[in-house]
């Protein structure tokens, strides 16, 4: 048997008004169930499902699959051929129409492809390792284990609850309105969403994620007369394509920073020619030090945490771009990318209800993490037509390497949290 902190020991020190008896069934169950669910877990993590491994993704749903039919849950798999990826699966649990409505998502696929080393499930007391294994297999997990103590307690019964499982959130297919649309119909449908991608923790206490920040790809694409570098900044050559870059890059570092907003630059080259490959990551360039470049190109990504951080943002990058130096042209095109989640009172006043459950199971209030501490998730998606909290799934680190690792004890806390969570929403009244 597993070592961990047992969601019955946490509760048998309530009070008896604040002991219910669905949350004292709910703990019973997910004690009893704790080896099953690193079982599962085990399982989930040992199927590769990398983004373009889309027979991985698929298998992986068919374990999810089968898991929730039994619960009561009608499962649909929606097959994403037109974007290039796996399908998502949509599991829809009918009750009594009079709560509100919940929506949970996470996802199946993992940034580990099959050619990585890093494949299999290692365990080492109540840490184990494994690719996806907080990212996220662990939250599927959590969402599996709630699941399950919340029909054992009678509580599942009569909630409305909609799952949403993505294939492709580590490396999204293309065009985005196809590949995000039945999460977004699902938002429309939703009351409430709760995202189940890592727990944060900062100095080892467990926060709640109200807002995540955007994540916009870019290209910058420079060009300027080639010639002799001895007449570089002349009338006739001007400073080149590989300057005009630079100024570019240096100003949007002067001028545009300000807080939960950055603009990384990811990769870039300058020569003639300098060449961005097919796959977009992948860069050349050729030249010599007494050649004037033709040719630049740089890639990154824009971050910021509202729409409108992000809207202003793009026009004075667009704005600065426009500016060339002599002799030069420069162009810069954004890509489709995940939405900002932004900081709402809604949000708010959803971490405020998770923390009544905490203070009823005699544990810390989850003060808010910082956004910019957080990246991008599918929980953005659905943010602006519902109230939406993020980060519910599993504790752990280094997420997208190798040895990504989750906290086994944090699985029965974290199934315990949302059972409860998802109970006393699903008993609210619609507005």
């Amino acid at each position: 048997m597993l070592k961990l902190l047992a969601p019955l020991a946490l509760l048998a020190a309530l009070p008896a008004a604040a002991q219910t008896p669905a949350e004292s069934k709910m703990a019973t169950t997910i004690t009893a169930e704790t080896d099953r669910h690193v079982a599962l877990l085990e399982r989930l993590v040992n199927q590769n499902s990398g983004s373009l491994n889309i027979d991985g993704v698929t298998k992986v749903g068919q374990m999810v699959r089968a898991e929730l039919e039994p619960l009561g849950f009608a499962v649909e798999w929606i097959e994403m051929k037109e974007t290039g990826r796996a399908g998502h699966l949509v599991a829809t649990h009918t009750g009594n129409g009079r709560g509100k409505r919940v929506l949970l998502i996470a996802h199946l696929d993992t940034v580990f492809e099959p050619e990585s080393p890093f494949q299999t499930f290692v365990r080492s007391g109540d840490r184990a390792t494994g690719p996806g294994i907080g990212d996220d297999k662990g939250g599927i997990v959590v969402i599996i284990a709630a699941m399950r103590a919340m029909q054992a307690a009678g509580t599942l019964k009569h909630a409305d609850i909609k799952i949403v499982l993505t294939g492709d959130e580590e490396r999204t297919g293309a065009p985005l309105a196809v590949a995000r649309r039945d999460l977004i119909a699902a938002g429309k449908w939703a009351d409430v969403a709760l995202e189940y991608e890592n727990l944060a923790r900062d100095e080892g206490k467990d926060t709640g994620t109200i807002a995540r920040r955007s994540s916009t790809n870019w290209t910058l694409r420079t060009t300027g007369k080639t010639g002799h570098s001895s007449g570089v900044f002349n009338a006739t050559l001007g400073y080149g394509a590989a300057y005009e870059l630079a100024r570019i890059l240096d100003e949007f570092r002067r001028t545009l920073l300000e807080p939960n907003l950055t603009f990384n630059v990811g990769v870039m080259a300058a020569g003639t020619p300098a060449t961005l490959a097919d796959n977009n990551y992948q860069m050349s360039a050729g030249g010599k030090t007494n050649i004037v470049a033709a040719e630049a190109v740089a890639r990154g990504d824009l971050r910021a945490l509202t729409p409108e951080q992000e809207a202003k943002t793009r026009a004075a990058m667009v704005a600065i771009t426009a500016k060339n130096l002599p002799g030069t042209t420069a162009s810069l095109d954004f890509q489709e990318g995940y939405p900002p989640m932004a900081p709402t009172d809604g949000n708010r006043a959803l971490l405020a209800k998770l923390n009544a459950v905490n203070r009823d199971l005699k544990l810390p209030e989850m003060a808010e993490m910082d956004p910019a501490r957080r990246g991008a998730a599918d929980s953005a998606f659905v943010a602006a037509d519902v109230d939406t909290l993020a980060g519910l799934g599993v504790a752990g680190g280094n997420a997208h390497a190798e040895g990504e690792w989750v906290d086994l004890k944090s699985i029965p806390l974290q199934a315990l949290r949302s059972a409860a969570f998802i109970t006393r929403l699903s008993r609210e009244k619609r507005d």
